[in-house]
């Protein structure tokens, strides 16, 4: 009886542990769905079988502290397994989503017995880059999510060939600026005290003002004495739709246009849902190009979204009874140059006939070479996809989309919405990863090829004389030691 005991004890003390884990790091959904959820689960169901075992047997051969411990035991893991059950509906019905995928999660084909990620890297290694156009193109990116930084808090954030430390003031403005104190080089980003709307150096406590740059307190040191070279670069910053964005320009130009806001989201009738991550391994602009590129819908895109995302299956006859259909164009904003546009129609045919339960207008604006509203109009509502796409390395890129619907809708109806975009744009990974750029394709007579060069020619205003090119950035070819 006293071993039985103690494996009783160790599964339940495996899966309060399990539930504990999932109730504070809610933020990592997959992961706390995969893991202490199903631990949690699967060990009450063996606390369980035991008990109802015992409970089975003559009730004689049982003395009164073991009926008393087993009755105990019965009671905690029906109670363990409904709140297990309870915390799963939560997340599956009421909580966002938070789908992350990193380098090595999606796109590639291990070979040779390699795990993913270890192919991962031999195919980043020897794939040809191809004839790149600038790595780090004019406009504005997103350095991090609003929701990641707190009031007070400083970040270390690197992207676009720089080291950025990025804070939130005391009052809620947010402040970018470069990450090395001219003093002793010490990264403000890492350990860095938000004073107000400055951020203090972990290091001597030096305080930089975020609006500029300049260095205002200097404890061993007179203010009258601080010396105007004692500054860092500070940057143009944009808070708006749930992300913060810096202005990029290798010429030192001012901006001369914003990512405008949207009105549903501003005045809290679209609510956010939920988000995905991705990283890429491609240069920026094969990501946007692809909204030009009509032909590759029906190929990439035409299949079921439950036939996956590895392309040597989505074509399997089982799912062959249900497809995608796309119709739609890109053109430049007549306007406003800096903003191209994809209008798509969506439906679904399953065994020839219309879904129309899924039919879906979709206007894509790209404004910019890192911004993207998708807004969308379903028999489920209205609601928006935002895109932000931020260069980390020369040809890595951090892709992360929002999900936002009418505060009415479903959290489950969004999250669907969201799962099939991230399946979507996974296909496309698997191209991305594995592509080289091609800086003069062999082009066709065809309305496809027609619109990717003109997205080609519309992209190339984000360059000037003064973008790094591969040769030039931070590093020749990005390092994949994750």
């Amino acid at each position: 009886m006293a071993d039985n005991r103690e494996v009783v004890i160790v599964l339940l003390s495996l899966s309060f542990l399990g539930l504990g884990v999932a109730l504070v790091d809610s933020s990592v959904a997959d992961s706390i769905w995969k893991s202490p959820l199903k631990g949690a689960t699967s060990a009450c169901v063996s606390a369980f079988a035991y008990v109802g075992r015992t409970f089975a047997v003559n009730r004689s051969g049982v003395d009164d502290d073991q009926y008393a411990f087993l009755s105990w035991t019965l009671l905690s893991t029906t109670f363990l397994g409904a709140a297990a059950l309870a915390y799963g509906g939560y997340r599956v019905f009421l909580a966002p989503m938070n789908r992350v995928r990193l380098l090595g999660d999606v796109g590639y084909i291990p070979e040779n017995g390699m795990s993913a990620s270890e192919t991962a890297k031999v195919v980043y290694r020897r794939r040809l880059v191809g004839n790149v156009p600038p790595v780090y193109p004019n406009g504005w990116f997103s350095v991090i999510e609003s929701r990641d930084l707190a009031a007070g808090v400083a970040k270390s954030v690197s992207c676009l060939g720089k080291n950025l430390a990025v804070f939130r003031g005391e009052d809620g403005r947010a402040h970018v600026i470069d990450a090395y104190c001219p003093h002793m080089g010490a990264n403000l980003g890492i350990g860095g005290i938000v004073k107000g709307s400055c951020l203090e150096c972990p290091f001597h406590g030096w305080q930089f003002r975020g609006d500029d740059g300049k260095c205002v307190y200097i404890p061993y040191c007179e203010s009258n004495h601080i010396s105007d070279l004692a500054k860092v670069t500070s940057y143009n910053v944009l808070e708006r739709n749930g992300f913060v964005y810096i202005w990029h320009h290798a010429e030192g130009n001012e901006p001369d246009w914003e990512p405008p806001e949207i009105p549903e989201i501003t005045t809290g009738d679209w609510v956010y849902r939920g988000r995905t991550e991705h990283l890429v391994n491609a240069h920026i602009e094969e990501v946007p190009e692809n909204g030009a590129d009509i032909a590759h819908l029906p190929q990439v895109h035409s299949p079921i979204m439950t036939s996956g995302t590895d392309l040597r299956y989505t074509y399997s006859k089982f799912w062959s009874f249900a497809k995608h259909e796309w119709q739609g164009g890109w053109t430049q904003d007549a306007e406003q140059k800096h903003i191209g546009q994809l209008d798509l129609l969506h439906s679904i045919k399953i065994f020839g006939a219309s879904f129309r339960l899924l039919d879906m207008k979709v206007v894509a604006r790209q404004i910019g070479p890192g911004v993207v509203y998708l807004t969308f109009d379903s028999v489920f509502g209205k609601g928006a996809y935002l895109q932000s796409l931020t260069p980390v390395e020369p040809l890595t890129q951090r892709m992360i989309h929002h999900v936002y619907f009418k505060w009415s809708t479903p959290t489950i109806i969004a999250k669907f919405f969201l799962l099939a975009e991230a399946m979507m744009v996974e296909r496309d990974i698997m191209i991305w990863n594995n592509k080289r750029y091609e800086g003069k394709p062999l082009f066709v007579k065809s309305a496809g090829d027609a619109s990717v060069a003109r997205h080609r020619r519309w992209y190339s205003q984000f360059y000037s004389e003064n973008s790094p090119r591969l040769s030039s950035a931070s590093v020749s070819k990005p390092s994949v030691d994750w």
